[in-house]
């Protein structure tokens, strides 16, 4: 029995969310994520012009008359969502946590999801695979992946991304679109994030805090590592610190810019403590414009 506070703002997520995807998502959720292959329909008499290479010769050879498999695109789609709930995840400066960023915006993929009859799970990973929930459809089934992205206490402290990212092409065989939300502090996991972009259609949430990018004059500040537990003290009015700062921050969008531009990952940068719907929009409406075009 879950306890009523949990549920009430498991429940407040789920109100805030849903209106967003009644009023945006709504229409255009299917045409920005096509049908991802071709299913069997039946088979029926040749007429001429037909494509001879689907002709079933089984069954024409048993009626003596030609005959042609109908395939026709599949409209039902499977979307998983990664959430990357490592140690820095759990940092926040402004209106919440990136991790309850990343379970709002998962809230939000997920009803978008089964509002249009499709079905979604759910893998929490950090320095390990912490949690794989295979995809169903309902609105219970979300409403229990909200809760496990809020409440769930993961075991690792680190980021794994590349072993996460082979832990799912190892059990979800079939082509899903995939939302990876993590704010990519990692490294050495491009190969398996290049594999999962060939098999599925991979979309990159990247979650950042205002004080990831610009840190502010504050004096002697003792800085605590949330993932590593290392400890240092830092003068952050130093010119020397700043200059270090921006020229790793500079380096690191780079490197995933250029990463995600090479494999044609489409990327979607959230400010964990501000407002998440207006780039959410801006990519739907951009991934609409590039599909009718």
């Amino acid at each position: 029995m879950l306890p009523r506070e949990i549920l009430k703002k498991v429940r407040r997520i789920e109100i805030r969310t849903s209106r967003m995807v009644n009023e945006v998502f709504s229409g255009e959720y299917h045409s920005i994520f096509k049908g991802l292959g071709m299913e069997f329909s039946e088979v029926r008499e040749y007429q001429p012009g037909d494509d001879i290479r689907n002709i079933d010769w089984n069954v024409t050879a048993r009626y003596g008359h030609p005959f042609l498999k109908v395939y026709r695109e599949e409209r039902e789609l499977t979307v998983m969502i990664m959430v990357d709930l490592s140690a820095s995840q759990r940092f926040g400066t402004g209106a919440r946590f990136k991790t309850e960023a990343a379970a709002e915006i998962a809230a939000i993929l997920s009803l978008a999801a089964i509002k249009n009859n499709d079905k979604v799970g759910l893998l929490i990973y950090t320095d390990r695979i912490e949690k794989y929930i295979p995809p169903k459809k309902g609105r219970n089934h979300v409403l229990r992946l909200i809760r496990e992205i809020i409440y769930f206490k993961p075991e690792g402290r680190g980021t794994n991304t590349a072993a996460a990212l082979e832990y799912l092409l190892g059990v979800v065989k079939k082509r899903c679109v995939l939302f990876l939300i993590s704010d990519f502090i990692d490294q050495d996991y491009e190969k398996p994030l290049s594999l999962a972009a060939r098999k599925h259609d991979l979309i990159a949430l990247r979650l950042s805090d205002p004080l990831e990018i610009k840190f502010p004059k504050a004096g002697l500040i003792r800085f605590f590592d949330l993932e590593t537990g290392q400890e240092r003290l830092i003068d952050t009015s130093s010119a020397e610190f700043k200059r270090q700062f921006v020229a790793r921050i500079q380096v690191r969008n780079m490197a995933f810019d250029k990463m995600t531009k090479k494999m044609a990952i489409d990327r979607v940068f959230i400010p964990a403590g501000g407002d998440y719907s207006a780039p959410l929009f801006r990519f739907f409406e951009m991934r609409a414009k590039r599909i009718r075009h």
